[in-house]
């Protein structure tokens, strides 16, 4: 009777589970399941942590606002993201302060068409909650000259301008699988500029992270999931800097089975979000 019992316990909490609609799960890199309450442990404890986002996938800009809340609630932070470029922090500062309104830095720095439903929620909180917010990027006109004639295009700049971007030389790595993967990627529309391109985001973002770190305070980073899966892009960069900083890694994929990781996307992250691919997209 009592093993009727058990079995049908089972039976029961088994066709709940299946019933669940569940639109992201986390695992570690072993391919195991984990908690939230995981992840938020380990970026409560990290110095960086690099949030590798689809641009479009509302899960992530959910999660990415939850989790800055979450370590924001027990640890000094400040925000960081690759959708806002350096020479635009003049303007992201005013509007942080009040100085100007949400209009005014519209048409004054250069935002993403989704910033309103995907990056403001962000910087609105930084403004509340009055945190730094750094844009890390390189000015995009900048990386296409790179994409063009190389880094080397970069020496005609002058001195402000290359306040907004990575310090010269660049380091430079072209035997990297990030790398290399975008050269097979675009095949014949392609030169070795383009991955220099990419590298040059990369070692920017990496900067002016590197540069606004402070002791015991987590820098929560937004970017593109490419520009840090498999601890490359910026992560290589930082630990280039400082090969001892604590940095947390997050990246994204898209599936239509949660239940389990692809075993090639095991090791993109310490922390990978896997989410529905049927997941609204905010464009």
């Amino acid at each position: 009777m009592k093993k009727q019992f058990l079995l049908l316990v089972w039976f029961i909490s088994c066709s709940l589970w299946a019933q669940d609609k569940l639109s992201y799960q986390l695992f570690d890199q072993n391919g195991k399941k984990v908690s939230y309450g995981k992840l938020l442990k380990a970026a409560e404890k990290a110095q960086v942590v690099l949030f590798g986002e689809y641009h479009n996938n509302a899960i992530c800009h959910w999660l990415e606002l939850e989790l800055t809340k979450d370590i924001a609630a027990k640890r000094n932070i400040v925000l960081g993201a690759e959708m806002l470029e350096a020479d635009n922090q003049k303007q992201l500062d005013q509007y942080l302060k009040g100085e100007i309104n949400q209009k005014q830095l519209d048409s004054m720095a250069r935002l993403w068409p989704n910033h309103k439903t995907d990056y403001k929620p962000l910087v609105d909180f930084a403004k509340e909650q009055h945190l730094p917010f750094v844009a890390t990027n390189i000015p995009r006109r900048y990386a296409a000259m790179v994409s063009k004639k190389g880094f080397e295009a970069l020496e005609a700049l002058t001195a402000e301008e290359k306040d907004w971007i990575a310090p010269l030389p660049i380091a430079y790595d072209a035997t990297l699988p990030g790398y290399v993967e975008m050269m097979k990627m675009m095949g014949d529309h392609t030169s070795p500029n383009m991955p220099k391109a990419q590298a040059i985001k990369d070692a920017t973002m990496a900067y002016f992270i590197t540069k606004n770190l402070k002791p015991d305070t987590v820098f929560m980073h937004y970017n593109g999931t490419y520009h840090s899966n498999n601890f490359e892009g910026i992560y290589w960069y930082l630990k280039k800097a400082n090969p001892e900083l604590n940095i947390i890694t997050i990246s994204t994929v898209e599936q239509s089975d949660l239940k389990k990781i692809l075993p090639e996307n095991y090791t993109k992250a310490d922390y990978i979000l896997v989410i529905d691919e049927d997941v609204t997209k905010t464009y």
